[in-house]
């Protein structure tokens, strides 16, 4: 009969094995651990698709004059630069990311949870060896002598020293398993960061852009303004001539306020858009320093590389990251299905137990104990069983997810070849409407001057003047913000970083099929 003495180590009758023995048996369980139960991944395959839009990808887009930027080349299979937003030539650009990438509490919290997610790996490696903790009591008792036949009590302190040692056999791989999915999440948390330097930078770029539109629309309203202030004098010295009616100064000044009324819009517009700098920039709204944009001062892009759609879904960080997540619910599967398994445990003691402090560690005060032990599931109601299933029911969800987001990376990017496509052509027919919107607003003015147009004319030709002015800014401005879209949509060429890219996990894909062996 085994006996269990008080310092919690078995006895000498529960070893019915010699040491060689025990390790024979151990060596022997350790050779199984090669096998991993669960599916095992593999990377989805790259997209066959040759094209992102039904018509073939044209060479250029459709060009405009060199001083609104001229035709944007498609260069299909080139390389985007890591530093992507260096191709517009803005200097005060240029330092404001390199400023926001350092400051942003964003950037913060992703570079973060990197890092919690690598300690958290690092934690369940732990898990790969054996455990091993030492322990000092001392401990006063009554022992009760009817426990074993005789009468009365006693009681007596019991010193105990010892070092207990236990290791878990991962012999169907549910640690291994864990480690996989936590690799997975390490993964998942690089390409977020990824996803996040992206992103910022493509809001910067673009809130960059919007303001150098807002102060272009503010500066030619003003000019407007002052065209209609020198038009509005002219016809008031005309009426006091006689020339024209008290109506037709109304309207001049009714069309002067309208103009001047639209000012603070603009004006409200832009110092949000600056507050939104302050804001990726990682400073509070009233910071000073940052600089103003103007479209002057940002050159269009005129080479546009465009991956093929096999190379995008493994540059995308959102693609690789929707990846990863489905990597680890593969893995997660394997954990459920190990858990149906039993689970071997080594442990042993090595130490002493003594009544005397002062005899603890002689050599008739040691004790020692070494076995096995195995548990099996027999019964759990069902649990076990639908762990799995959820488990594997989350797997299909991490691969809906992953091809919708193929599918809107696709979507992204066909969108961004076809604004950049009909940006040009809108930019070449303002251009083209604003030229002649002046040339009919000279004539009328000198027309109506010398008493050859109406005033109804004249207002006419000034409308339609300003309008192209204004849309010839915003359209300019679109072509700069559906660069950056393209080459946010693209992935923002973070692949091509060399000193710091971020680790590929070990295994990458799909889930196969269950094996056991």
């Amino acid at each position: 009969m085994a006996t269990y003495n008080r310092s919690g180590l078995w006895g000498d009758q529960t070893i019915s094995m010699s040491r060689r023995s025990a390790a024979s048996a151990a060596l022997a369980a350790i050779a199984l651990t090669s096998c991993a139960v669960g599916p095992d991944f593999k990377r989805p395959d790259a997209s066959q698709a040759d094209r992102y839009i039904e018509s073939p990808l044209p060479d250029a887009t459709a060009g405009t004059d060199v001083a609104h930027g001229g035709a944007q080349q498609f260069n299909v299979g080139g390389e985007l630069q890591q530093q992507w937003w260096a191709l517009f030539r803005s200097e005060p650009l240029d330092r404001l990311i390199e400023q926001a990438l350092r400051d942003s509490p964003t950037v913060a919290a992703a570079q973060a949870s990197l890092r919690q997610a690598q300690e958290t790996l690092a934690a369940q490696r732990g898990a790969t060896w054996p455990t091993v903790n030492g322990q000092l009591s001392a401990q006063r008792e009554q022992f009760a002598g009817a426990s074993v036949g005789q009468s009365g009590t006693s009681v007596f302190t019991l010193y105990n020293a010892s070092v207990n040692v236990s290791y878990t056999l991962d012999l169907f791989g549910s640690i291994r398993r864990q480690l996989e999915a936590l690799r997975a999440q390490v993964d998942n948390a690089n390409f977020q960061l990824q996803a996040t330097y992206l992103a910022l930078t493509a809001n910067l770029a673009t809130t960059a852009i919007r303001e150098a539109s807002l102060r272009a629309q503010i500066q030619a309203t003003g000019e407007i303004e002052k065209l209609q202030q020198d038009q509005l004098q002219i016809v008031e010295r005309r009426f006091n001539l006689g020339a024209v009616t008290r109506s037709d100064v109304l309207a001049e000044r009714t069309a002067l306020a309208q103009t001047r009324a639209t000012l603070p819009g603009l004006q409200r517009q832009l110092s949000q858009l600056r507050h939104q700098l302050a804001l990726y920039a990682g400073q509070p709204p009233e910071a000073a320093g940052l600089p103003a944009f103007e479209l002057d001062g940002l050159e269009l892009p005129l080479q546009l590389p465009v991956s093929v759609p096999s190379n995008l879904v493994r540059q995308r960080p959102d693609i690789l990251s929707a990846e990863a997540l489905l990597h680890a619910a593969s893995a997660r599967v394997g954990v459920a299905t190990a858990n149906l398994y039993p689970q071997i445990t080594l442990s042993g003691n090595f130490g002493w137990e003594s009544l005397s402090l002062s005899q603890l560690f002689k050599p008739d005060s040691n004790v020692w104990g070494i076995g096995p032990g195995l548990v099996a599931p027999i019964f759990s109601g069902g649990q076990l069983q639908a762990n799995r299933r959820a488990a594997v029911a989350a797997f299909d969800a991490a691969a809906a997810n992953y091809r919708q987001t193929v599918l809107t990376a696709f979507v992204n990017v066909a969108d961004a070849l076809r604004a950049l496509q009909t940006d040009a052509l809108a930019l070449q027919a303002q251009i083209e409407a604003q030229r002649q919107a002046h040339d009919a607003f000279t004539m009328a003015s000198y027309q109506f001057n010398v008493g050859g147009a109406s005033y109804l004319t004249l207002l006419n030709a000034q409308q339609q003047f300003q309008q192209t002015r204004i849309a010839v800014v915003q359209a300019q401005a679109d072509r700069f913000a559906d660069t950056v879209a393209l080459f946010q949509a693209l992935g923002g060429g973070w692949w091509n970083e060399a000193p710091s890219a971020p680790p590929q996990s070990e295994t990458k894909g799909t889930v196969a099929s269950d094996r056991t062996n």
